[in-house]
């Protein structure tokens, strides 16, 4: 990782700081930094043209490593912000030197989302990893529980949408939902081994219809009120937690829950 961070901080200075007044050719730009709705990590990086080299395409070729060098460099500090639960962030789990290598691993399997072309051979490049990745960089080994939930009978609901409007709910990595007397109704040990890699614990978003019409909690979600929030923790009302309770809550092994925060 020591090798990766210094490989990282020596592309900084082929960063082209003036490419934006550039024309260019390519995608349009995304927006860096954590998309919780679509669950990925975001991240753009700049490189300038290899002077020092007279062909064109070999110019080019040098910018675009440093553009994916610095796009991982920028990757890595979006990484560092996210928070995984309510009282630690992955910055502090980094001073673990096994995260640290597991954080390496994850970022060598980005995918590259966009490029765009500029008219002095400089190159922006677009750079993602998804969310659901980190659960094994912060949780490797799963215990596998639902609290007592109910995982068998008929299947009414295919997700759990928690309206937490109005609550300073923290976006998180591993939200947990507690019932009133703080018990652990879901976190991020009810999730399945597939779950754990592809789906992750939660999403955010901004409205209750944009939670309805989301694919992670499917077409039939049944939606609960939060009653407080502890950063990432959300408590439910203690009629809702009941509702839980007596539903087939298998999807939450799915990690089927979208939580809506404004």
């Amino acid at each position: 990782m020591k090798r990766l961070i210094t490989l990282l901080l020596l592309a900084a200075p082929l960063v082209v700081m003036g490419q934006g007044k550039d024309k260019f050719t390519g995608d349009p730009k995304a927006t860096p930094g954590v998309n919780w709705g679509g669950q990925m990590i975001k991240a753009t990086g700049a490189g300038a043209p290899d002077l020092s080299v007279k062909n064109p395409a070999q110019a080019r070729l040098g910018a675009e490593r440093a553009a994916l060098l610095d796009a991982m460099r920028n990757l890595l500090a979006q990484l560092k912000s996210i928070q995984i639960n309510a009282e630690k962030k992955m910055n502090d789990a980094m001073k673990d030197d096994k995260i640290v290598a597991r954080v390496e691993g994850l970022l060598r399997g980005y995918k590259v989302t966009g490029k765009r072309y500029f008219s002095d051979n400089g190159i922006e490049v677009d750079v993602e990893v998804p969310v659901a990745l980190l659960t094994e960089v912060f949780d490797p080994e799963p215990i596998q529980q639902l609290a007592g939930l109910k995982v068998e009978g008929e299947k009414v609901n295919t997700g759990l949408v928690i309206d937490a409007r109005g609550l300073k709910v923290t976006p998180a990595l591993a939200p947990r939902v507690l019932d009133d007397a703080g018990k652990a109704l879901y976190s991020v040990d009810s999730l399945s081994a597939d779950a754990r890699k592809v789906s992750g614990v939660a999403s955010y978003v901004q409205s209750l219809d944009e939670a309805k019409k989301s694919l992670k909690a499917g077409d039939k979600p049944v939606v609960l009120k939060a009653i407080k929030a502890t950063g990432s923790d959300l408590q439910l009302e203690p009629a809702d937690a009941m509702k839980l309770l007596a539903t087939n809550a298998g999807f939450l092994a799915e990690g089927r829950v979208v939580i809506v925060t404004n």
